[in-house]
């Protein structure tokens, strides 16, 4: 008799646990089946469906050995005199096409009156939209313009006088 009560009590504690094994919480990204984990971090019961939880285990992201040519590292200023003159070119060069683009725009355009195309005698709506759209690429070539002119001003400080 005392093997029986033994077994049921050991059946009893037994489905104890699975039941409690069960009942899952969710907290944000993270599951847990401790309950008093679950009440302090107010998380929510999962229910309806079975969740299956694989450990995995935490590694520490492995630091990057240093290089030699680092972020703190300093640059030979002979070095850095001809990146920043390589740049000035570049920016040069960019402004001359940049301001070739807005001659043959300006050409195209007309002062707003360009040449009727075909269809556009009979549509004046499609003219119309050409003009618009040609008065807005001028406009942007303008920003572009400005905007590598300033870049080049920035510049201008630290440029040696003979790329001027």
């Amino acid at each position: 008799m005392k093997l029986v009560s033994l077994l049921w009590l050991m059946a009893a504690t037994w489905a104890g646990a699975a039941h409690a094994e069960d009942r899952i919480y969710r907290c944000g990204n993270e599951y847990t089946n401790a309950v008093s984990e679950a009440q302090a971090k107010n998380c929510k019961l999962v229910s309806g469906g079975n969740v299956t939880v694989i450990q995995a285990a935490r590694t520490s992201s492995p630091k990057p050995a240093p290089s030699a040519s680092s972020s703190n590292a300093r640059v030979d200023s002979a070095e850095q005199r001809a990146k920043d003159s390589d740049a000035r070119m570049i920016l040069e060069s960019e402004l001359k096409k940049a301001e070739a683009k807005r001659a043959e725009l300006l050409q195209a355009y007309n002062n707003g009156e360009p040449d009727k195309l075909g269809a556009e005698s009979r549509n004046n709506q499609k003219y119309l939209d050409r003009v618009a759209d040609m008065k807005a690429a001028i406009e942007r070539n303008d920003s572009d313009i400005a905007g590598i002119r300033r870049e080049l001003d920035r510049m201008g400080a630290s440029a040696p006088a003979s790329a001027r």
